[in-house]
């Protein structure tokens, strides 16, 4: 089994790695320390001392606060609350919902039928980071993606206790 450096791992997320690099790193088991070493380097990137639990995604994680709250929180250091509840509800959001908006970002006659379908950019209120983005039907509810088990997660696939 390959293990990989803490250097490697930040080329992988910050996407500087070529193809012929990035295809073994995905394809081959991964080291057993290799969660740990990514949780060093998105600590050490932040400008905060909160112990980050699980990234989520760039420019977000959840984090566990001094007093042992667990809160979604930006590398930027604005907090959306509670991990458990959907952090997209206290995002700045921007829906492309007309062709002008569409049109922006794609060419003309290659975007959705904006009756059929939106875009929504769901933005950090502290920094304006795009943290993500939603194709759905208008009108339709805001997607809660992702509702992490940590204490399982930590227990039973990485083998720690959770503290």
């Amino acid at each position: 089994m390959t293990t990989y450096d803490k250097k490697t791992l930040e080329n992988l997320w910050e996407g500087n790695l070529s193809s012929g690099e990035l295809r073994p790193i995905q394809s081959q088991f991964k080291d057993q320390d290799r969660f740990w070493k990514f949780l060093e380097y998105c600590q050490e990137r932040v400008g905060w001392s909160d112990r980050i639990l699980l990234p989520l995604q760039p420019h977000l994680f959840v984090v566990q606060k001094p007093d042992g709250r667990r809160v979604n929180k930006c590398d930027c250091g604005f907090e959306f609350g509670d991990y458990r509840q959907n952090w997209k509800l206290e995002a700045q959001v921007f829906v492309r919902d007309t062709d002008e908006t569409l049109q922006e970002i794609y060419p003309p006659m290659m975007h959705c039928d904006p009756e059929w379908m939106v875009l929504r950019e769901f933005y950090c209120p502290g920094c304006y980071s795009l943290l993500e983005v939603e194709t759905v039907p208008p009108c339709y509810p805001i997607i809660h993606d992702f509702k992490p088990d940590l204490e399982t997660f930590y227990r039973e696939w990485l083998g720690k206790e959770f503290k």
